[in-house]
């Protein structure tokens, strides 16, 4: 697309389904690159990727050529796909219907990479809902509680 320019930087995070806590430490820095490289090859640019064991946040540049909604869609098939292969996980694994995306400002980078970076002890304090719901929060996000992400609490 000639002449079209544009500084888009989204946080993205999404559950593993029924928030099942199964992304193990013996494997989760290789899904971490299986995942990359999806993004990679959809032409946009990764800047941080990381989680516990029951969700991942993955921070990227986001090129307009694609829609956010088909690129997250695609991260989520293929690498439940490839987590189905590898054998990761007994029986079916699966990520949760929907996703959180969050913009941010090029100056806010650096603290949002931070945080990425420090899931696990951000984790030992707070729940993946708390997070969340102080996030949408955050982000003046309208929502109703009883379904975050399409269940009811």
């Amino acid at each position: 697309m000639a002449n079209t320019y544009t500084q888009i930087h989204l946080q993205i995070v999404f559950a593993v389904k029924y928030r099942e806590g199964v992304i193990r430490p013996a494997w989760k820095e290789e899904l971490y690159k299986y995942i990359t490289g999806i993004i990679q090859s959809n032409g946009h640019k990764l800047l941080s990727i990381n989680g516990v064991s029951d969700h991942v946040h993955i921070l990227i540049g986001l090129r307009p050529a694609q829609a956010l909604s088909e690129l997250v869609q695609q991260i989520k098939r293929d690498s439940a796909t490839w987590i189905k292969e590898k054998k990761f996980v007994p029986g079916c694994f699966a990520w949760q219907e929907g996703f959180g995306a969050f913009s941010y400002t090029k100056q806010a980078l650096s603290d949002v990479i931070r945080y990425i970076e420090n899931q696990e002890v951000h984790h030992q304090k707070k729940s993946f809902r708390q997070e969340y719901l102080e996030i949408l929060k955050a982000s003046g996000i309208e929502f109703d509680e009883r379904y975050i992400f399409g269940e009811l609490c």
